[in-house]
């Protein structure tokens, strides 16, 4: 492994930052009424925020992809697969009934994202809880806990919506089913996610470098230095926190921690050290493209209507996911695994 320089990892998160920034400008351009160029002052704040989130969406879901599939050794991982999603989503459908009204009028901060982010929480301990022993963290145990995890809250959530479904303000469940880039955050709610997501990923790259070690056996990567089960702690734990601040502020927006890793991989290899702020500055760029694109979609007359953002990346990344399964058919199958 060559070494990793302050220099050389410099100019890479500068170009990667450079190349965001560029698409970015560009997504600026794009209206919901079909009109294309530089907006006003009085819609240049509204896309301005629509672009911002869900770019800081975006690479908070690549990031952690890129961890989960390393700690996890699985191409296939992306950051929903521990129940951070269903459960945010389970927990910020049950912030609107009455019952909680109370609770949050004393208490403002308990807000639709602070709910999300606790049930995210929640959900990925009761995983770790469960599929942690004697201190370790196997990764095909915490894929078969975070999938039962998943379909645990599915069920309560489809649940609680066919009881409740006529009581005043249970609304209906695509809003907290497909994710969405929300305008209507405070800048606190927006401040405190994007405070997280920093943090989570400035500890990623400090261990980017072990996470490339993360493939190999136990005894190999103890030969070189490295716990591994102190790493799968700290990485799962890391990459949990940012998907949970970003599905608090977005909703589940499907697929784009799955692509743009191996989006990343295309461009500058394995190497998690160049792969992570390649596939980091990918996932924002992809999401606010993505954004731009509901927004032509909406002025489109045979469409008429701004699409979740969790709609157009589950169309694009559904097909994409099914040709990664048919790539890696043979090394995931049991037979190739003994």
């Amino acid at each position: 492994m060559t070494r990793w320089s302050p220099h050389r990892l410099l100019i890479t998160v500068g170009t990667c930052a450079i190349a965001w920034a560029i698409i970015a400008i560009a997504c600026l351009n794009v209206g919901s009424t079909g009109a294309i160029g530089w907006p006003g002052r009085e819609v240049l704040g509204y896309r301005l925020e629509a672009v911002l989130l869900a770019s800081l969406v975006g690479a908070a879901l690549s990031a952690a992809g890129v961890a989960y599939q390393a700690i996890l050794r699985n191409p296939l991982a992306d950051p929903y697969l521990l129940g951070v999603c269903s459960g945010a989503s389970l927990f910020a459908y049950l912030w609107q009934f009455p019952a909680l009204a109370v609770a949050t009028a004393m208490l403002p901060a308990l807000s639709q994202q602070a709910f999300a982010f606790a049930g995210a929480l929640i959900s990925v301990g009761i995983v770790f809880v469960l599929a942690s022993r004697a201190g370790r963290l196997e990764p095909v145990t915490l894929l078969l806990v975070g999938v039962i995890m998943n379909a645990v809250n599915g069920s309560i959530f489809l649940l609680i919506n066919a009881i409740s479904k006529d009581m005043p303000g249970s609304g209906g469940p695509l809003t907290f089913l497909v994710g969405g880039i929300q305008t209507s955050l405070t800048r606190v709610e927006i401040l405190a996610s994007a405070a997280v997501i920093a943090a989570g990923f400035l500890l990623l790259m400090l261990i980017s470098g072990q996470l490339n070690v993360a493939v190999l056996s136990e005894f190999e990567a103890e030969s070189l230095g490295v716990s591994i089960h102190r790493l799968r702690w700290i990485a799962l734990i890391v990459a949990s926190l940012i998907t949970a601040s970003a599905v608090a502020v977005s909703g589940p927006i499907g697929f784009v921690g799955l692509v743009c890793p191996h989006l990343g991989r295309l461009v500058v290899g394995n190497d998690t050290r160049r792969l992570l702020p390649v596939a980091t500055a990918l996932g924002a760029a992809l999401l606010a493209v993505a954004d731009a694109a509901t927004r032509i979609l909406a002025a489109d007359a045979a469409a008429r209507v701004l699409l979740p953002v969790g709609v157009l990346t589950g169309l694009l990344g559904g097909p994409f996911f099914l040709l990664l399964l048919w790539q890696n058919r043979g090394r995931l199958s049991p037979e190739a695994q003994a």
